[in-house]
C-alpha cells in the first residue's frame, strides 16, 4: 500500500522504523531477533537503507525481500543514485517493482568511504535528477529526504530548501526528515517548507540515544545539534551506568515524539540502527498514553 494512501486512511499518525542490511554474521543474528521484536509492534511501515555506490545492493534487496515476503510487512526502500549507471538504477527499482514494492525513498547517497569507487560517467549527480529519472518511469510512491537543520553540504538553509522544493515540483510525494533532538528545528522547517509551497506531508526522523559515542558520531556526519539539555541530562547520569543511559535516552524520545505528535505529524519515523529495545520502550510508552 502506498504511503499516501496509508495517511489518508489510517485516521491517526503512523509508527515506522528504519533497518538496514548486516555487514557480518554476528550483525545477521542480531538483526533478526531486532526485527522479530519489531515486527511484534505491528509497523504501518518499515524502511530499508542501500548502501553508497549501490555497496548494500543484494543485502538490501534480500532484507526488503524478507520483511515484505516473510514477515507480511509494508516495505520502503532507500535507493541512493551516487555512482551507479542508468542501467543499474533499473535494473534495481525493476527487481524491487518485482518484489511488489510500492514506496521508494530516493535519494543522492554519499561517496563509498572505502576502496577505490569510481562513480559511472553516466551517473545522476543529485536526489533530483533520480526523482526526475523515476517519475516518468515507474509509479512508486516516491519520496525524498531533508534536513531540518540544513544538510552539511548545502551553501545555505535557503538553498537546501530551493532544491526541496525542485524535488517535490519534479512530484515527490512526501518527505522524511533527518532527525533533530530539538523539536523547534523540525517546526521551524515545516514552516519554511509551507510558505516555499511545499504541502506534502512531512515525516519526522526520531533517533533514540544508544551510546555517546554514537549519539557524538551521528551527530558529526549529519550536522545534528547535540543540546544542553541532553549533554546535562547525560552528566547527570552515573557514570558508565549503561541501563541508566538507555532509560534517559527513552524518556528523551518518549518527551520528544510525543511533542511532534501533539503538533500533528503524520507520523514517527524510528531510526533503529539495527536495535529494538529502545524502539520497544518509546513505543510502549506512547501507545500506553494514547498517542499511536
Amino acid at each position: 500500500m502506498k504511503l499516501t494512501d496509508i495517511w489518508a486512511s489510517k485516521g491517526k499518525p503512523t509508527l515506522s522504523f528504519e533497518l538496514f542490511p548486516a555487514r557480518t554474521e554476528k550483525a545477521a543474528a542480531n538483526l533478526e531477533k531486532a526485527i522479530e521484536k519489531l515486527a511484534a509492534l505491528e509497523p504501518d511501515f518499515v524502511s530499508v537503507t542501500f548502501g553508497a555506490g549501490g555497496s548494500t545492493r543484494k543485502g538490501s534487496y534480500q532484507l526488503v525481500d524478507k520483511l515484505k515476503r516473510e514477515k507480511g510487512l509494508e516495505v520502503l526502500t532507500y535507493f541512493t543514485c551516487y555512482g551507479l549507471s542508468p542501467e543499474e538504477i533499473t535494473s534495481v527499482l525493476d527487481d524491487y517493482q518485482a518484489l511488489g514494492i510500492e514506496n521508494v525513498l530516493a535519494v543522492r547517497g554519499d561517496e563509498p568511504r572505502e576502496g577505490d569507487f569510481e562513480p559511472h560517467p553516466d551517473s545522476l549527480p543529485y536526489a533530483s535528477d533520480l526523482v526526475a529519472f523515476i517519475r516518468p518511469k515507474y509509479d512508486f510512491c516516491l519520496g525524498v529526504a531533508a534536513y531540518p537543520e540544513g544538510h552539511i553540504e548545502a551553501l545555505s538553509k535557503e538553498k537546501d530548501l530551493e532544491y526541496l522544493k525542485l524535488k517535490v515540483d519534479l512530484r515527490a510525494d512526501y518527505i522524511i526528515t533527518n532527525y533533530c533532538y530539538d523539536n523547534s528545528y523540525f517546526f521551524d522547517f515545516v514552516e519554511r517548507c509551507r510558505a516555499a509551497g511545499i504541502e506534502v506531508p512531512i515525516l519526522p526522523g526520531v533517533m533514540p540515544i544508544f551510546s555517546v559515542k554514537m549519539m557524538e558520531m551521528l551527530a558529526g556526519l549529519c550536522g545534528a545539534t547535540i543540546t544542553e539539555e541532553i549533554r546535562e541530562g547525560i552528566a547527570a547520569l552515573p557514570e558508565g551506568d549503561t541501563e541508566a543511559l538507555a532509560n534517559f535516552g527513552i524518556d528523551f524520545a518518549v518527551q520528544q515524539c510525543t511533542e511532534l505528535l501533539e503538533a500533528g505529524v503524520p507520523g514517527i519515523h524510528i531510526y533503529t540502527m539495527d536495535r529494538s529495545k529502545a524502539s520497544v520502550g518509546i513505543v510502549t510508552r506512547l501507545r500506553a498514553e494514547g498517542f499511536l
